[in-house]
């Protein structure tokens, strides 16, 4: 079974140059400020050069558009002189090897080299969680699994649309990318809202048309959310071992066998595969942005 869900396709996004405008300024804003004192100071004004983003290992690219809005913006900030091109860029998505040139930058040195930390932040975290995604991808691709990889909401503020296009460009897929996208039951909505069917209930009726999911923490919450009329769009797997996995996986099959079932909580890429293996349709992975490591990409001027 495919997890199909009414997310924005946020890969589909790709080129268009307005989409991190106000991710690129801030970031000037806060690196550049009234200009670099050590470029400014060693670097003629009329210097013209070109340095190339280099991978330093293994992984998958994403961030590109960024960047480009990067450049775009650093074009109109006064003190770094002057336009700076990315030519022959890597397409976002693209798997590169250690030594691979991931695009050129071409300008004025003075403009390259303040804005040579601004690129790479942005270019290596996207392609970090792009990469990251990309394992995790490759760990529930076992024979006769459809399971998918999917985000959540744990993203850097001001950061969440760079890191969810990169979970795509990894081959994974979006969560909801807002609490107004889709509802979903949480735990203390269960305690607060009395009890998993009731606060289940209670969504479904105030917003019937909304993509639903429900968090179960045991069998016995899956086996009731299962049972009511309409059942949930999907319920989410909380903290369970592999075996009581395959365990929902047979309940749901023989109880509501249209309700997709989601696993998270304590995964690792150790065992990914095991989870897709007892037949989960999907994967929730914090990981994938809260606590991912960036991918080496420098700039050899």
């Amino acid at each position: 079974m495919t997890v199909t869900v009414p997310d924005t396709d946020l890969g589909a996004l790709d080129g268009d140059p307005t989409l991190f405008s106000a991710l690129a300024w801030a970031a000037l804003q806060e690196d550049i400020a009234s200009g670099d004192a050590t470029t400014l100071a060693t670097i003629p004004e009329d210097l013209i050069g070109s340095g190339r983003l280099v991978a330093r290992q293994r992984g998958v690219v994403s961030g590109i558009d960024a960047v480009q809005a990067v450049l775009e913006a650093g074009a109109s900030y006064p003190v770094l002189g002057g336009r700076v091109d990315l030519k022959e860029p890597v397409a976002n998505g693209r798997q590169v090897t250690a030594g691979s040139v991931v695009g050129t930058l071409s300008g004025p040195v003075r403009a390259i080299l303040q804005l040579e930390r601004t690129v790479l932040n942005v270019l290596s975290h996207a392609s970090g969680v792009a990469t990251h995604t990309a394992a995790w991808v490759e760990a529930v691709s076992v024979p006769g699994s459809g399971t998918v990889v999917r985000d959540s909401r744990k993203t850097l503020p001001g950061l969440r649309l760079l890191q969810k296009r990169a979970v795509v460009h990894g081959g994974g897929t979006p969560h909801r990318y807002n609490l107004s996208d889709q509802a979903m039951v949480k735990d203390n909505h269960v305690v607060a809202g009395g009890g998993v069917v009731a606060a289940y209930l209670a969504v479904r009726a105030d917003n019937p048309e909304l993509w639903c999911e429900v968090e179960v923490d045991d069998l016995d919450q899956l086996r009731a959310v299962l049972s009511v009329d309409v059942p949930p769009h999907q319920v989410l797997l909380d903290n369970f071992a592999v075996p009581d996995t395959v365990a929902a996986v047979r309940m749901r099959d023989g109880i509501a066998p249209g309700v997709l079932l989601e696993s998270s909580g304590g995964l690792t890429l150790d065992v990914a595969g095991e989870y897709a293996a007892a037949g989960v349709d999907s994967l929730a992975v914090g990981a994938l942005t809260h606590s991912v490591t960036a991918l080496d990409i420098g700039l050899d001027l």
